[in-house]
């Protein structure tokens, strides 16, 4: 099919029309960008460089949504996918993409978004820190179930835009080390007869095979999220500790087999309650040199590589010195805070005798060097504290509640506040307390680019911080996921 370039702007645009169209760009979730005529064409599974036809599936008045019918050229970007159901799966979007561009992609990605929401100019956006693997990376993997119309149990991702799942029997992203569970459990649930959940009527069992693994540690936990109450494990999946002590009998790695409870007629994988049925229910993993017990539902970094590249960049760019206060706001299990405590006590930065004293000298308003985590889940506190006993870090404290509640509380100053909210971003309140406290540097962690730039242009419209450096981080290759680290300092006097 040929089309005269130059009449584009005259031609229909319609639902269900064939348009030529060159990608020059990536939007934030991953979809290729060209125009047709005035209007702009969102294409998925393309590459700025190609050009090809596109087939309309949606039009607005400023806008459309095609999908790929025909590359006419092919971008110098664009490679094979490694994996063979890349073009169907929806765990992955650019697979197709080279991993180089991709980090060009996410640091252009934060760019935009720090200019067009936060007003922000700022040059020195650094090149995306790169994962050390772009594929395998993935240290948990959680997987929705299906029955095929054979009988048998499909585990995956779901297809794009639907609940269709994929089904898989090895996944190039997460860590190799899991693969053999994918097909093999399936089979021993097959054989088991436990029935398999179905959403759209909210029956059936068993909801997601959910496995985590040590990165560093080669650890595996096995979790069956299944729909039901505790205390009728067995009557809702009759002969599971037989079946759970063989799977530990069978892999070497495997040290735990859980069951999740989760009855609720929602797309939340996890619910509250988690219990072991065979082995024990956490795993151990190392972690920019300490010791984690991580459990089926804690929340962690899945890129523990990437991790921990990042942490060593923000240890490096506070350059601490003591004594200094950091606040670690948004905590979870003490990610971030772990390890710059176990910094502080390394370079013999004074601190405090012990986690009581620390939290009494806390309300006393005493100044030293020392870590403070907010988190306002209660468990993710107790594995925080957990995890500095079992490292023996005696500078940090830990505290349960409400960010934008607790920092305004504390009876001391901190020099630096770290921020690493989910992917709303912070609590105005919180973003108003800073502003009152005023630390001298506050490093914002985020998932997302459009809340962090609109966080950003709030603490810095004031003229109180200025943004000194922004790092992209790659914690999710082949997809358009970016994580990035922004520096702040203060422009005002204490």
């Amino acid at each position: 099919m040929n089309i005269n370039n130059q009449n584009l702007a005259k031609l229909p645009c319609s639902q269900g029309q064939l348009v030529e169209i060159t990608i020059t760009d990536l939007t934030d979730s991953g979809d290729g960008v060209g125009r047709y005529g005035q209007k702009v064409i969102f294409v998925p599974d393309t590459v700025p460089g190609d050009r090809l036809l596109t087939r309309l599936t949606a039009v607005k008045p400023k806008y459309a949504y095609g999908k790929l019918h025909q590359l006419l050229e092919t971008s110098k970007y664009r490679i094979k996918p490694y994996c063979i159901v890349a073009d169907k799966c929806g765990g992955c979007q650019w697979q197709h993409i080279s991993y180089e561009y991709q980090l060009q992609a996410k640091q252009n990605q934060v760019i935009q978004a720090l200019k067009r929401i936060g007003g922000l100019t700022l040059s020195a956006v650094d090149t995306t820190l790169a994962s050390p693997a772009a594929f395998g990376y993935r240290n948990k993997a959680t997987y929705p179930l299906s029955i095929s119309t054979t009988g048998q149990v499909k585990a995956g991702y779901y297809q794009k835009g639907s609940h269709k799942v994929i089904n898989l029997n090895q996944c190039p992203i997460q860590d190799e080390r899991l693969n053999p569970f994918l097909k093999e459990v399936k089979q021993d649930i097959t054989r088991q007869g436990w029935k398999i959940y179905d959403e759209q009527t909210h029956t059936g069992i068993l909801r997601h095979l959910s496995l985590r693994i040590g990165n560093n540690t080669g650890e595996i936990l096995l979790t069956l999220v299944i729909n039901g109450e505790e205390g009728k494990t067995k009557e809702l999946l009759p002969g599971i500790e037989v079946q759970a002590q063989k799977w530990l009998e069978d892999y070497s790695r495997l040290v735990g087999v859980c069951v999740n409870y989760n009855s609720k007629a929602t797309n939340t994988i996890f619910g509250q309650q988690t219990v072991c049925v065979a082995g024990r229910l956490y795993l151990y993993e190392e972690f920019s040199g300490l010791k984690f017990q991580l459990t089926p539902d804690t929340f962690f970094q899945v890129n523990t590589k990437t991790a921990e590249k990042l942490i060593e960049v923000v240890i490096k760019e506070l350059a601490l010195n003591g004594p200094e206060i950091i606040v670690d706001a948004y905590c979870g299990i003490g990610t971030f805070a772990l390890p710059i405590a176990k910094y502080l006590q390394q370079v013999g930065v004074p601190g405090r005798d012990s986690m009581e004293i620390a939290g009494e000298e806390l309300l006393q308003g005493t100044r030293k060097s020392m870590v403070i985590g907010i988190e306002v889940q209660a468990m993710a506190i107790k594995q925080a504290q957990l995890n500095a006993e079992t490292n023996h870090l005696t500078n940090v404290s830990f505290y349960a509640g409400k960010v934008e509640d607790l920092l305004p509380e504390l009876e001391v100053k901190p020099d630096v506040v770290l921020l690493d909210p989910p992917r709303k971003g912070c609590d105005r309140s919180v973003l108003e307390t800073l502003l009152e406290i005023l630390p001298e540097r506050i490093v914002y962690i985020s998932c997302k680019p459009a809340t962090l730039a609109r966080d950003l242009k709030f603490l810095c419209s004031t003229g109180k911080y200025e943004l000194s450096k922004v790092q992209p981080a790659d914690f999710f290759p082949q997809t358009a996921h970016v994580e990035c680290a922004a520096f702040l300092l203060t422009s005002s006097p204490a």
